[in-house]
């Protein structure tokens, strides 16, 4: 740009660094890298400085770094844009609040956080934690089943109220569902939240879903794609055939703690691993599938 303009509205701002206004939005929720001031209208304007991040961003990932690389780079010669996340005692606090049964407590946390950081970087650094916390001690003996039953009540509606109408848009499709006989799915809701910032479409078939129901929904939406998971590697190994059939009609990963390397390679399909927060911007990223 040969002038500041001043600060600009996200459309107009994403025509003069050359981002669109989705990939932005997510640059911004992942790593904080732009850093939107009000007008007195309540609009999110973009400044001069915003794009100078912006422009060091894209720079780095044209040296091949990867987006987290690149954000590094692009944050570290502004010292007012803040790479932080929610409190240390932030994850403390919420476990306090899930011991004491305390549900305002527990929202009370969560609304500090996404006030100040966005889905993202709270589901990263608090929820999904807190939920790993809270798994560990009731296997310890240290929380009560009832503790894990209330933590995932009130985190499942609150994120599946974050989630409502995830499935509007003209973005890719991607369905989600938990192995016949799993019942854990607040993980899978998680990444479907940081997915749906990019820009996609989102189908939630949720905890316990027979292959049989996921094929047919597979065979009337055909999403772009479809991603199981589960707890327990038995439940993957039980339906390997019918995921191999389903893995020929659509794109297919695996995901949770039962998606080894074997039951994998049984399917003969890829898994999603690690953090679920950087997993959606890597599908994100890497989304070459035909559009249907």
């Amino acid at each position: 740009m040969s002038h500041d303009p001043g600060p600009l509205r996200i459309g107009e701002f994403g025509r003069r660094v050359g981002v669109s206004p989705d990939l932005l939005r997510a640059w911004e929720r992942r790593y904080g890298l732009l850093r939107p001031v009000r007008s007195p209208g309540g609009f999110r304007l973009y400044t001069a400085e915003d794009a100078a991040r912006v422009s060091r961003m894209r720079q780095a990932l044209g040296d091949g770094l990867s987006a987290a690389e690149a954000a590094g780079i692009a944050l570290a010669d502004d010292p007012r844009a803040s790479r932080q996340g929610p409190a240390p005692n932030a994850v403390a606090r919420m476990l306090a609040s899930i011991r004491a049964y305390d549900e305002p407590g527990v929202h009370a946390v969560l609304d500090e956080g996404l006030a100040a950081f966005g889905v993202d970087v709270v589901l990263r650094d608090l929820v999904l934690p807190t939920l790993r916390q809270v798994g560990l001690e009731w296997q310890q003996g240290t929380l009560d089943v009832s503790h894990e039953h209330f933590a995932s009540h009130v985190l499942r509606g609150r994120l599946l109220a974050l989630g409502r109408l995830w499935g509007r848009g003209g973005g890719p499709l991607a369905l989600l569902a938990c192995a016949p006989g799993e019942e854990h799915d607040l993980g899978l809701i998680a990444f479907g939240l940081v997915l749906r910032s990019y820009g996609w479409r989102i189908l939630l078939l949720g905890a316990d879903t027979p292959v049989v129901t996921l094929a047919r929904a597979v065979e009337e939406t055909r999403p772009a794609l479809t991603v199981v998971t589960s707890v327990e590697p038995a439940r993957l190994e039980a339906e390997a055939p019918a995921l191999r059939g389903l893995a020929d009609l659509v794109p297919l990963v695996l995901a949770g703690p039962g998606a080894s390397d074997a039951v994998c390679e049984q399917v003969g399909v890829s898994r999603l691993d690690g953090d679920l927060v950087a997993a959606a911007g890597d599908v994100a990223a890497g989304y070459r599938f035909e559009k249907r």
